[in-house]
């Protein structure tokens, strides 16, 4: 019985230090740090690179699975924040690790007007330290990423609440305009 007792109690640590190894946070991207580039498609095959933003803002958000009701709330509320976050020369894309048929669907039933990117590979959520990786199974974290005009990631957010998430980056957008320095952020309309 001790025996058994004691074997449990083994695979029960082995398990819990394994699920803890892969729940450990990845590689940190810091705000002030150069955003890792990528080239992904989105629900309409059109490959999206963090090169077509520059010289605007990018809200770059990560989520788990497309049509879950987390993730679906997180996506609509940007969806409805979407010409308030336009009028601060801002652009949202989605990220995840389903496929495109799978944005293609989920943007098409809520009515979202940007871009899903299917990260297949979790290459890209790695880079931004966003990818969870449970051996049979890996999704993305969620995780925010405001990446300024100039390709520097401006501001992160690591805890996520998604029905207030939209309004966040909003006040983070308009405090990061406020307060930055011309030549690194510019704004619409300056020189």
């Amino acid at each position: 019985m001790f025996k058994m007792i004691m074997g449990g109690l083994a695979v029960l640590l082995l398990a819990a230090s394994a699920a803890f190894w892969m729940l450990r946070p990845g590689t940190q991207r810091t705000e002030g740090s150069a955003a890792p580039d990528f080239a992904l498609p989105d629900q309409n095959g059109r490959i999206h690179r963090l090169g077509d933003y520059a010289g605007r803002w990018l809200v770059l958000y990560f989520y788990p699975r497309d049509d879950t009701p987390g993730c679906t709330r997180e996506a609509c509320r940007f969806r409805d924040d979407i010409d308030t976050l336009g009028k601060l020369d801002a652009a949202v894309v989605g990220v995840s690790v389903d496929s495109v048929r799978s944005h293609a669907a989920f943007s098409r039933k809520h009515g979202l007007p940007f871009p899903l990117l299917a990260d297949r590979d979790g290459r890209t959520a790695a880079a931004y330290g966003s990818l969870l990786d449970l051996g049979i199974v890996r999704f993305a974290r969620r995780r925010t990423f405001i990446i300024a005009p100039d390709g520097r990631i401006a501001a992160r957010f690591e805890r996520v609440d998604p029905a207030r998430h939209a309004e966040e980056v909003r006040d983070r957008l308009l405090a990061l305009r406020r307060s930055g320095d011309a030549r690194s952020f510019p704004q619409p309309g300056r020189d």
